[in-house]
C-alpha cells in the first residue's frame, strides 16, 4: 500500500477543497495516513476475524488495506479489500433516499399518515396508533413502534425461514410500546414499513427499485439487495462472520438470514452512494434536511460516519462534507455485536489515523 498520499487541504486536515489531480500546490498539500497500517491495527482488536478498508477520492481508489483472515482461526488467507460485505443498517439511509425521491416526485408526502399509505396497519391493528404516525417519524425513528427483534421470535441461526415484512410488523406488535409518536427510539420496524410503502407506492418490488433508483444510476455494479435466504449468500471471495451460540462457541453466520432485506456491497460501490448523496445528486435540495444524516464526528466535524451491524459484521463508511473523500471499512466478528463496542471505537480511531492524522 502506498504511503505519502496527498490531497488539497486548507487549514486543518480534512477541510477538503476542489483540485485538479495530479497538479497540487505544495503549500496546500497535507499528507493522509496509511490505510493498510490503520486496518492492521484495527484487526488486532479483540473479537475481530478480519478487516478491510478502501479510500476513494473523486471516485478513484487511492489506498486500501486488509488484515486478519477470511475464516476463523487465521484460515482462508486475507480478505480481498474489494470484496463484498453486508452494509447492514447503512441500507436504511439508501431506503430513506428513495422515500424522499418519491416525495420529490409527488407520490407521497413526509406528513402522510401510515394508515393512509398502508391502510391494513390500522384496519387490522398491526401497528398501534397507525393513524398518528407519519412518514417523517418512520424516517427519523420517532414513531414509537417497537423493534421486531425484541419479540424474541427470530433465531440468528435460522438460515432458511422466509420472513415476510408483515410477519416482522406483527412480531413488533407483540412488544409493548415504550414511546409516543414524536419520541426517538431506534427501531428497524420503521424501515420495514418504509420498504412496504416503497413497494405500495411504486407498484414494484424493493430490489427492483434499489436497482433502478440507486445501483444502476450510480454504477454500483457489484451491489445487490438480499431479500430471501437463498440470496443471502455473499457472492465471491469475502470474509466470514461468526456469532456465539448458547454455549459461547462462535458459529459461522455467512448464510445469515437477513430480514428485512439488506444491501450487500463493496467499498467502491458504497462510497459512490455517499459521494452522490453528499453532493446533492440524489435528493431534491428542499428535502435534504429530512434525511437521517450521518453524524459529523471526525476531523473537527468535516467528516461524517455511518455504520451498520449484523451478527458477524460491522461496517462503517466515512465521508468528507463535500463528498469527495470516502473511507469504507468492514470488519468480520466472532463475538456478539453488543460486546463489540470496542470494535466500533477502533474503527473510528483507524479512520482518524487515515483522514485526520494531525
Amino acid at each position: 500500500m502506498r504511503r505519502g498520499r496527498t490531497l488539497v487541504m486548507a487549514g486543518l486536515a480534512c477541510a477538503v477543497l476542489s483540485f485538479e489531480a495530479p497538479a497540487l500546490a505544495a503549500a496546500e498539500q497535507a499528507e493522509l495516513g496509511d490505510v493498510q497500517q490503520a486496518i492492521t491495527t484495527l484487526a488486532k482488536t479483540d473479537g475481530v476475524v478480519g478487516a478491510i478498508g478502501e479510500m476513494f477520492v473523486d471516485g478513484k481508489r487511492v489506498d486500501r488495506g486488509t488484515a486478519g483472515s477470511r475464516l476463523l482461526g487465521g484460515r482462508g488467507g486475507r480478505i480481498p479489500s474489494d470484496s463484498r460485505y453486508r452494509i447492514a443498517s447503512q441500507t436504511k439511509l439508501m431506503e430513506a433516499t428513495m422515500i424522499l425521491q418519491l416525495v420529490g416526485e409527488g407520490k407521497l408526502k413526509v406528513d402522510d399518515k401510515l394508515s393512509s399509505l398502508l391502510p391494513e396497519m390500522a384496519e387490522h391493528d398491526y401497528v398501534d396508533r397507525a393513524d398518528e404516525i407519519t412518514v417523517q417519524q418512520l424516517l427519523r425513528h420517532t414513531s414509537g413502534i417497537p423493534d421486531f427483534d425484541e419479540s424474541g421470535k427470530f433465531d440468528v441461526f435460522d438460515f432458511t425461514t422466509v420472513h415476510k415484512p408483515i410477519d416482522l410488523v406483527k412480531a413488533a406488535r407483540t412488544v409493548p410500546r415504550q414511546g409516543d409518536p414524536g419520541q426517538y427510539r431506534y427501531s428497524t420496524t420503521n424501515y420495514v414499513l418504509l420498504e412496504m410503502i416503497i413497494e405500495r407506492v411504486t407498484g414494484r418490488d424493493l430490489a427492483g427499485e434499489f436497482q433502478r433508483r440507486l445501483f444502476a444510476p450510480l454504477g454500483m455494479k457489484h451491489t445487490y439487495l438480499a431479500t430471501k435466504p437463498s440470496k443471502h449468500i455473499i457472492k465471491g471471495p469475502h470474509g466470514h462472520g461468526y456469532y456465539p451460540d448458547a454455549k459461547g462457541r462462535p458459529r459461522d453466520v455467512d448464510r445469515l438470514n437477513v430480514t428485512p432485506g439488506a444491501v450487500i456491497s463493496t467499498a467502491h460501490d458504497v462510497s459512490a452512494f455517499y459521494r452522490a448523496l453528499s453532493q446533492g445528486k440524489l435528493v431534491p435540495a428542499e428535502l435534504e434536511r429530512q434525511l437521517p444524516r450521518p453524524f459529523p464526528n471526525l476531523c473537527g466535524g468535516t467528516v461524517s460516519s455511518a455504520s451498520g451491524g449484523l451478527p458477524g459484521i460491522s461496517s462503517t463508511t466515512f465521508s468528507s462534507a463535500d463528498g469527495r473523500i470516502q473511507l469504507a471499512m468492514a470488519v468480520t466478528l466472532k463475538i456478539d455485536n453488543e460486546k463489540a463496542m470496542a470494535v466500533g471505537d477502533a474503527a473510528v480511531k483507524a479512520a482518524e489515523a487515515v483522514l485526520c492524522p494531525s
